[in-house]
This record gives structure tokens, C-alpha cells and sequence, in this order.
């Protein structure tokens, strides 16, 4: 359906089923709403539903069925649209309560909320949940794509700590979900995203951790293969307790910036111990001897500051991304890493290699859709699009660099770890096993045949 096969009567209808804002292309505020953390790929919806309450998205769901608008959702965050025009969009902002129970260790968050608010509210109370490198996500988009937390390697997945979703589905219901009731859709949405539904809130559980010792090591260029080989060596010593990754950023020289990042192209090696100040100082001493650095952040912080560990931009941005995962990283991974991706390779943007395992490789609660655990590691290419950079060859130089990789690769990565490929049913299925991504089709044609959730997370109507 266009624009113009909604008239004013139906808009009118619409407004009238909703507390929240009903916005179209001729609306002041459509330019805003439509907008989301990537700039790179703007959608264009017949209609936007700001919503206010549970009662309102099961009202939109429901006009969007009646008039045949396929539905995207954006939260708060890094929200992303897929670059198409038409349909209806529901933006979640407007649910935005966060309610901690400090006798159960659980958290009812709001679809519109941001995890370093829930951090704040649980952090009051000597807990947290498993947050991501870029805290300003939202809580609820993160968590359906699986959740790689900055903790993961002592807690696992974020997924793994839901108890319980609200939702509202194709047919407009809302519905509770959990393991003993749709306990198939609540497998699917924990990990598989959110093709299947619209989800309104989540309890999760909370674990017992008021600070922890991490922060970061800056390597100069000339000492970033020297670090890489360093690291991975000793990511094969190193306890669950700890999590860590190494970001290799060519930053621009551009006001804004310390002067020891400026111009530079940098290794940051990030790290989270679970534990003592004294255990995390002996555990890192390896890597601070390992070469020169240029700055060292390490220190204990609370939970609440666990979004100063990797500095993650928060700033909209236009980009593209990709990603694969490996079981272990040999040194011709590594060579070939650096040979594309690394200082002075033509092209390179920014690189993300993280270390998983731990409790990641376990699940923690009830069976979920998480998948690639037995993955030990995960990475993340990211091209940022300034000025005439051109995403055909930044796409091209994702392609070359994962192509150097794929004789150690296993395939995708957890759902949201996978940038744009989330959006296509191609790139959806490499962040799952066989197995895996056929019980999600089969969740997908029971919930959702006519596939009214096809923005976002792609994964098509099972035809088997």
C-alpha cells in the first residue's frame, strides 16, 4: 500500500484508537521520528505511531493488519531502518518505565528504554543486567538479538536472563510470554529478534555486582600486530571472569578528539574482570607489558559506568557493517586480518574482534534461538561514511576482508552483532545453525504468516 490509500478518514480512525501521536510525510516532526541511529539507509513509512502504552501498539498492530501496512518498530538507540518506503513505523520511546525488584533480582523494562538507564536504576541497588559496548542501545532491541554484553563471558547472553515478554502480535493481541505459556515464541524472540512480534516490555533477572575492574589499553599503529598476536595468546589463559575485545579504529584527524587518538590509527584493547582490583591488575599484567601503549583507563568502576569501558560513539551516524565468527584465532587468521583490515590497509574502517566462550557458550536458563556458542570468537567490520566515501567500496572491503578470514570462519554472528545482513533473509540465516534457523521460520508462519513483521530482522514464512 502508498501513502495515498490511506485517506484522511482512516488517519482519523487511526488517531482515535491511540493516545500517542499519529504522524504522516506532511506532519511537522516526520523527518525526526522517522530517523533512527543509522543515517545511512532512510525510511520512508506511510505512517508513524508514537506510542504511549501496550494498548497502543495492539491498536496500530491492528490497523496496520486491517489496511495491509507492513509494521517496523524503532526504540530508543541504535534503531535502525532497513531503507524502504511505505508501511507503518511504531516508535516505542513513549514506553519508557523501568521497575526494579530488589528482593527478586528482576527488572520490568519498558520497550522505549535505553540500557544505561536501566543500569542506573539497578546500580541503586548493588545490580545490573548484561549490557552491551554501547550502553545507549535499546534495552529491548539488544536483548531480542541476543545480547553480547560487556560481562558475557561471566554471565552469558542478555537473552538468557529474560523471564518474560509482553508482547503484541500479527492478529493485534497482546499476550504474555514465557516459558510455560507460547514458550515457543519465547524461545524465538530471545536471540531471533523481533520478526515474530511486537514486544511492549521484558523482566529480566539481575545479577549481584556493584563494580567491576575494567577500562582499556591504547596501542599506536606500529605496535597494533605485536598487541593482536599478544591478545589472542592471552585470551587462551584468561578466566571466565574475564571479557574483552580488541577495537582497531583509524580515527580522523578531526577537532573533538584527544590528541593521543587524533590522526592515529589505534588498537584499543577493552577490558572487563569480574573480581577484585588486585586479581584484575594481575590478570591484565601480561598485556601491559606486552608493547608501548598510549593510554591505560583500567581502574574499577561501578556498574553504572560500564558504558566507559569501550567509549562506543553515540552520535547518529551513516554506516554499514558485517560480521563472522571463528572457534579459535590462528595465525594465519591473524596475518590475514591485518593484511586487510589492519594499519595502512587500503580502505579499512573499523574493526571489532571480541573474545567469546565462557558462560556464553553455555546457555544460562531456558533453551533460546541465541546462536553461533560455540564461537570463540566474533568479528565485527564497520565502515563510517564521511564525506564522499562511497558504500559500494566500503562494502567491498568488507567482503575482501571476511573472504581473507573464511578458512578459520565459522559463519554469522549473534543476531546483533550481524549489522546490515540482519535485514536479509540471506544474511539472517548465517547467525544460525540449520536446525536453528528452520524452528524460527516454523515460530515465524505460526505468529506471523502473512508477514506484517518483515523490517528489521528477516527471517521468511516457513513454505516447508
Amino acid at each position: 500500500m502508498t501513502s495515498t490509500d490511506l485517506t484522511s478518514t482512516d488517519l482519523t480512525e487511526l488517531s482515535g484508537r491511540v493516545q500517542g501521536a499519529v504522524i504522516t510525510p506532511s506532519d511537522t516532526g516526520y523527518a525526526a521520528r522517522r530517523t533512527g541511529y543509522q543515517l545511512r539507509l532512510e525510511h520512508r513509512p506511510d505512517v508513524i505511531v508514537v506510542a504511549r502504552s501496550a494498548s497502543d501498539i495492539r491498536a496500530a498492530v491492528r490497523f496496520a493488519g486491517t489496511h495491509d501496512l507492513d509494521v517496523a518498530v524503532r526504540g530508543t538507540g541504535h534503531g535502525t531502518p532497513d531503507g524502504r518506503t511505505g508501511g507503518m513505523l511504531i516508535v516505542t520511546e513513549g514506553l519508557d518505565e523501568v521497575s526494579v525488584d530488589r528482593e527478586r533480582a528482576t527488572a520490568r523494562i519498558g520497550a522505549g528504554v535505553r540500557w544505561s538507564r536501566v543500569l542506573r536504576e539497578t546500580a541503586a541497588h548493588g545490580l545490573t543486567g548484561l549490557p552491551g559496548s554501547a550502553p545507549e542501545v535499546n534495552a529491548v532491541a539488544y536483548t531480542l538479538g541476543g545480547g553480547v554484553s560487556v560481562l558475557g563471558r561471566a554471565f552469558g547472553y542478555a537473552a538468557d536472563y529474560v523471564r518474560s515478554l509482553q508482547v503484541v502480535t500479527a492478529d493485534g493481541e497482546l499476550r504474555h510470554v514465557d516459558a510455560n505459556t507460547e514458550p515457543d515464541l519465547f524461545w524465538a524472540l530471545r536471540g531471533g529478534g523481533g520478526a515474530y512480534a511486537v514486544v511492549t516490555s521484558m523482566e529480566i533477572e539481575l545479577v549481584q555486582l556493584e563494580s567491576v575492574y575494567g577500562g582499556g589499553l591504547f596501542v599506536d599503529a606500529e605496535h597494533v600486530p605485536a598487541m593482536l598476536r599478544a591478545w589472542r595468546d592471552w585470551t587462551r589463559t584468561v578466566p571466565d571472569t574475564v571479557t574483552s575485545a580488541v577495537t582497531m579504529v583509524p580515527f580522523p584527524d578531526v577537532d573533538g578528539l584527544p590528541p593521543f587518538l587524533r590522526g592515529r590509527h589505534v588498537a584499543h584493547v577493552w577490558i572487563t574482570s569480574v573480581g577484585s582490583e588486585e586479581n584484575g591488575i594481575r590478570l591484565v599484567q601480561p598485556l601491559r607489558e606486552a608493547v608501548p601503549t598510549l593510554a591505560d583507563t583500567l581502574q574499577m568502576r561501578t556498574a553504572d559506568a560500564l558504558g566507559q569501558i569501550t567509549n562506543d560513539p553515540t552520535e547518529p551516524a551513516a554506516f554499514t557493517g558485517s560480521a563472522t565468527t571463528f572457534g579459535v584465532l590462528d595465525d594465519d587468521t591473524l596475518a590475514a586480518l591485518l593484511q586487510h583490515a589492519g594499519p595502512g590497509a587500503p580502505g579499512a574502517g573499523i574493526v571489532d574482534l571480541r573474545h567469546l566462550g565462557g558462560a556464553m557458550s553455555r546457555p544460562q536458563r531456558s533453551s533460546n534461538a541465541v546462536g553461533r556458542r560455540e564461537a570463540g570468537y566474533s568479528l565485527g567490520l564497520l565502515s563510517v561514511l564521511r564525506g564522499e566515501a562511497s558504500v559500494d567500496d566500503a562494502q567491498e572491503w568488507q567482503r575482501a576482508t571476511l573472504d581473507a578470514v573464511s578458512p578459520g570462519s565459522l559463519g554469522g554472528a549473534a543476531l546483533n552483532l550481524m549489522g546490515d545482513a540482519a535485514a536479509t533473509a540471506a544474511g539472517a540465516r548465517r547467525a544460525f545453525d540449520e536446525e536453528t534457523f528452520g524452528r524460527l521460520q516454523e515460530v515465524k508462519a505460526a505468529y506471523d504468516p502473512r508477514n506484517l513483521f518483515n523490517r528489521g530482522t528477516s527471517i521468511p514464512v516457513d513454505a516447508r
